[in-house]
């Protein structure tokens, strides 16, 4: 499939020209930092050298004030407090993260995790029964509450007091608990919009050890749970979440929790340098198997474990819940693919909507990610649960996915999510007139743009000026995440260097050694992975362009620098 290579705005030139004098940086470095707003020095001292006193102060937060006070009554009178959280990474690191914390101030202090298959997601009617009948008298919510109207009022006429701690849009009323801190409330006047729910509750501890002349190292220690959040939820790493995702990555790699400790060692990472990239895949989606295979209370019982033995039993525990994930992931996937290649109607559409009511709902959004990549178009993908067709769906680039499934409301019982990923629910005897409709909305408003891949490409770069100080300077600008990516460039008019092969077990990836055609730069090695179509053109001698990635590649211990390939243009 051809890919759109989309090359970024440059920055202005004049900041670019100041930038590249004042930190002695060639011009392509001084234009990374201008294209993500750094400007000055003093701006690029605190984008390579973030320190957490350029968190902002707690209390701007909308209802701060109130969040405190409630608390430190309860700490005050010893009340029961129950933190509560969703069952994915950014809940159960939440949940996590407060238990250890409010521990030491608490002595009647418990943790829940919904059901996801029997209680979904959000604060549930069993969570508020379970809270009145074990006396709790304040429930800490984390990563969801925001628009629990009538749960929240249900469980005030039970008595229960409510702080909510979200960070997802609110709908059109704000829960009447006794504090909701939100940075995306329409009336919060809270700097930083884009905290994951763990850094809402994180801004919650912050204030309570400000006002309480508490070491504030006794929360720094909780970051390693903050960054495996930002990371896993997949949140802007701008602003506070750069800082807290920076500190929270030199804590994951030199003094993780205990818990976190056992993940690192099964996922196969310790020794490592821990990276984003990381948690994203080897950290996340086992925290994340809990919730999906069994219940996600298995991952806040590891990470808030206090001795090696039960932690090294519930990792064994979730790692196999992980295998599991991966198994029914893989054959899911192939299922669905098997499906839409046997019908020739399904394959020619401009979106996808597939009903099994035998696949697992647990991994339903990971099949429609896959499939989604696969075919590039708006995913739905569908099981039955509880008697109904429910599932995931998945969005490509600029397509706003919402308002689709918007449009086709009427036929079904409740959907929500955003512009790139959604959840919905519907009769099962509506899954065709749902396909149907949403084939047809599709059809009119996507475009042809839309239906191609896009390559964001930061700049264009020889190779010669591929050095190792360019790639010393270029890895400080981590931690990447969205807003701010591994930066991509393109070269143009590469030649192979004739030693370039195929490799992999069915010889489905190039590894490349290449050149410029005035061999200025030497040979530079490259992987491109499942390209292996383009090589006959490429073996040829026939110069082409490249989009990549730096990375440093180990192998046999040895490194060397090496271009990631995205995607190979071919002269024509």
């Amino acid at each position: 499939m051809d890919k759109i290579w989309s090359i970024k705005p440059q920055g202005d030139n004049n900041d670019i020209k100041h930038l590249s004098a004042a930190l002695n940086v060639n011009m392509v470095i001084a234009n990374l930092l201008a294209q993500r707003g750094v400007k000055t020095f003093n701006e690029a001292r605190s984008f390579f050298r973030p320190r957490l006193s350029d968190l902002h102060d707690p209390f701007l937060m909308k209802d701060m004030d109130r969040a405190v006070e409630r608390l430190e009554r309860a700490i005050r009178n010893q009340e029961k407090v129950l933190i509560y959280g969703d069952y994915d990474v950014d809940g159960t690191t939440s949940v996590a993260m407060l238990y250890l914390f409010l521990k030491d101030y608490l002595t009647h202090i418990d943790y829940y995790i919904p059901d996801r298959y029997t209680e979904g997601y959000g604060i549930s009617p069993q969570s508020i029964e379970f809270a009145a009948r074990e006396d709790f008298s304040l429930v800490i919510v984390l990563d969801c509450g925001i628009k629990a109207v009538e749960k929240v009022k249900m469980a005030r006429d039970q008595g229960l007091d409510f702080i909510i701690c979200d960070h997802h849009n609110p709908g059109e009323s704000i829960p009447e608990a006794v504090a909701v801190l939100d940075p995306k409330r329409p009336d919060c006047p809270y700097p930083y919009k884009e905290l994951s729910g763990c850094g809402v509750g994180f801004k919650l501890l912050q204030a309570y050890t400000l006002k309480n002349n508490i070491n504030p190292e006794k929360l720094h220690d909780l970051l390693d749970l903050v960054v495996v959040s930002i990371a896993s939820d997949i949140v802007p790493i701008t602003g506070e979440n750069r800082v807290l995702a920076w500190y929270g990555l030199k804590k994951l790699n030199t003094d993780p929790g205990m818990g976190l400790q056992t993940i690192i060692n099964f996922a196969g990472l310790k020794g490592e340098e821990i990276s984003i990239s990381d948690i994203v895949f080897k950290i996340g989606p086992r925290l994340n198997a809990s919730g999906r295979i069994e219940h996600g209370k298995k991952s806040v019982q590891i990470l808030v474990s206090v001795d090696t033995v039960s932690s090294d039993a519930l990792g064994e525990e979730i790692d196999s819940f992980n295998e599991i994930r991966k198994t029914l992931d893989r054959d899911i996937t192939q299922d669905a693919l098997d499906m839409i290649e046997r019908d020739e109607a399904m394959r020619s559409r401009n979106s996808t909507v597939i009903y099994n009511r035998d696949w697992h709902k647990g991994v339903v959004g990971i099949v429609a990610s896959r499939l989604t990549e696969f075919y590039y178009r708006p995913t739905v993908v569908l099981t039955e649960s509880n008697g109904l067709a429910t599932g995931s769906a998945r969005s490509v680039k600029d397509f706003d996915l919402y308002e689709a499934i918007g449009a086709c409301s009427d036929l079904l019982e409740s959907y929500g999510g955003h512009m790139y990923a959604a959840g919905l629910t519907m009769r099962i005897e509506n899954v065709r007139a749902f396909s149907e409709r949403f084939e047809e909305i599709v059809t009119k408003t996507v475009t042809s743009r839309q239906q191609l891949q896009t390559v964001e490409v930061d700049a264009k770069l020889a190779l010669h000026e591929i050095t190792p100080r360019f790639f010393r300077v270029l890895k400080q600008f981590a931690p990447f995440g969205p807003h701010n990516n591994i930066p991509v460039f393109v070269t143009e008019d590469v030649i192979d260097a004739g030693t370039s092969r195929l490799v992999g077990k069915n010889l489905e990836h190039i590894k490349l050694d290449l050149m410029e055609p005035d061999a200025s730069s030497g040979i530079f090695a490259g992987i491109a992975f499942n390209m292996a179509s383009k090589f006959p053109v490429i073996q040829s001698g026939t110069p082409f362009d490249i989009c990549y990635s730096v990375e440093l590649n180990e192998f046999r211990g040895k490194t060397n620098l090496q271009l990631n390939i995205k995607d190979i243009r071919i002269k024509p």
